[in-house]
């Protein structure tokens, strides 16, 4: 049995959808970078804690320790991630001729 190929319209439509919503969530980050950092922070120590408490039986002092070491290696992550994008997006403006005067 074959299944129906998509509508070309149809998947256009959706990734212009994504594409500004990947555009609206960019520039809400961009403008509001500590509280997105924070709430990353935030979310990576309690996953952490989550994780932790149904796996292994350390105390709580130790559980939180962790859960800090891990969100600063997230938190890292991400801004390693963030600061590539950006380089990237620096060379890719260079190469078009598209850099702004400061």
């Amino acid at each position: 049995m074959l299944l129906p190929l998509p509508n070309p319209d149809q998947h256009n439509t959706n990734s212009i959808s994504r594409k500004e919503m990947a555009e609206e969530i960019q520039s809400w980050v961009s403008e509001h970078k500590l509280p997105s950092i924070g709430a990353l922070w935030a979310s990576g120590i309690a996953a952490s804690l989550a994780y932790s408490r149904s796996r292994s039986p350390l105390k709580p002092s130790l559980r939180l320790i962790h859960a800090r070491i891990h969100a600063q290696a997230l938190t890292l992550a991400v801004l390693s991630g963030a600061a590539a994008y950006h380089y990237y997006y620096e060379q890719r403006q260079d190469s078009n001729g598209e850099r702004k005067n400061n």
